[in-house]
């Protein structure tokens, strides 16, 4: 009974022994596979932190009457809305917003981080380019920029004054 005791006892340490090399390499991760992805994280370039810069010069088509404007678009779960600056044929966004976005969604971050703010005023207008992973919430950005420049051109009404330009 002792040998049987002392045999199952020394399997069972060498099997802990054994186990003991399967925990997760990577403080605070829960496998092998997540802390590789983000030890990989760490070194890659951010593909966000790449600077883009409006040309000056480009102006907006259309004839737009100077003013702000604010467009709606339909997202995945809401309404995305984008207010725009115009003066003097230039197009400035002040301000996307999201209702309803949540973090699951490829835009969510591009809306908050700006992203598709600064696409717009290089496109000077909706011809943005889509994001990887967020095609419904780009197009309606999109419909929100196009929604507000229609707006510009007719002259409508300015979120500033609540009259027309």
């Amino acid at each position: 009974m002792k040998r049987a005791t002392t045999a199952i006892a020394c399997s069972a340490a060498a099997l802990a022994l054994g186990l003991t090399g399967c925990g997760a390499s990577f403080e605070g991760s829960g496998s092998k596979d997540a802390a590789s992805a983000e030890q990989l994280a760490l070194r890659t370039d951010d593909p966000w932190a790449v600077e883009a810069t409006a040309d000056a010069g480009k102006r907006a088509e259309g004839n737009l009457v100077d003013g702000v404007y604010t467009g709606q678009g339909r997202g995945m779960e809401g309404a995305i809305t984008v207010t725009l600056l115009v003066d003097d044929g230039r197009i400035t966004c002040l301000e996307t917003t999201q209702e309803g976005e949540s973090q699951s969604r490829g835009g969510y971050e591009a809306i908050r981080d700006g992203r598709y703010a600064q696409m717009i005023e290089e496109a000077q207008g909706a011809d943005i380019d889509a994001i990887a992973g967020a095609t419904i919430t780009t197009a309606g950005v999109k419909q929100a920029v196009e929604d507000a420049l229609a707006q510009a051109e007719a002259g409508g009404t300015t979120t500033d004054s609540g009259e027309g330009a």
